[in-house]
């Protein structure tokens, strides 16, 4: 083999070792840099989900999120939702075994008012520079903002709404939340209080890592809700987001916080 060829092997067989080492810091879920941070990487864990207690009964087991508080459900099978009167007569005997346990923990059971809603078809008609019978405005050039007019921040406004309206919708619906026992999080969470999402991110006891408000979002619509987690670009895991958000509006950013 002449030194060319030679050459040409050794780049190719580094190479595929740098590849193989990858894959093998991949599986290893990058152990090897553990020592150097003191910490295992966040973004290479997988969320722990709860053991639900097993049913005494048969039946269905509704578990808070603090994986300790639980209740069997009479009269009830595994697999069958409960109705919306069973749902919130179960959790809210939980959260007042829970608020039991914990006299000294303060849970508000309000927060904001509910999320208006918004219709982007009537945005269309509200009135701008070029629709008929709108204001007459001139544009500025020069700066991109400044060319908005009055118009395009109603027809924002009014998307943003509808956004944060669908998100309230699939907060307070089992069903669209993909649950599989009715629950869903206004249960716990009325008006998405005590959801706190100016406190993300922050390190997470129930995922063991530092997570982001839409890790929690799936976290509790695997676990307390027993639903299917959801793509971080589902419409309806962005949308939950944006209404536990706006429904803290006003409420100053403090990430890290417990």
């Amino acid at each position: 083999m002449n030194a060319r060829a030679k050459l040409i092997t050794t780049a190719i067989l580094s190479a595929g070792a740098a590849c193989l080492l990858t894959i093998a810091v991949s599986h290893r879920r990058l152990a090897i840099l553990e020592p150097a941070i003191g910490t295992a990487p966040a973004f290479a864990q997988d969320a722990p989900a709860h053991a639900v207690p097993a049913a005494k009964r048969g039946g269905v087991v509704v578990e808070l999120c603090d994986g300790v508080t639980s209740v069997e459900v009479a009269g009830t099978k595994p697999g069958q939702p409960l109705s919306h009167a069973q749902a919130l007569a179960v959790t809210g005997k939980l959260m007042a075994e829970w608020q039991r346990k914990h006299p000294g923990e303060k849970w508000v059971m309000a927060q904001a008012s509910e999320a208006p809603a918004a219709s982007v078809a009537g945005a269309a008609n509200i009135g701008g520079p070029n629709a008929q019978g709108g204001a007459k405005l001139k544009s500025q050039q020069g700066d991109t903002y400044a060319s908005f007019h009055e118009r395009d921040y109603k027809i924002w406004k009014a998307e943003t709404d509808a956004f944060v309206a669908q998100g309230n919708k699939i907060f307070h619906s089992a069903k669209l939340l993909g649950g599989t026992i009715g629950v869903s999080c206004d249960m716990c969470h009325p008006n998405a209080a005590n959801t706190h999402p100016e406190t993300y991110p922050k390190y997470q006891e129930q995922l063991q890592r530092v997570a982001l408000l839409r890790d929690m979002i799936d976290w509790c619509i695997e676990n307390p809700v027993k639903g299917k987690t959801l793509d971080p670009n589902d419409p309806k895991l962005r949308a939950l987001e944006a209404y536990i958000l706006a429904q803290r509006k006003g409420v100053a950013l403090d990430y890290g916080k417990h």
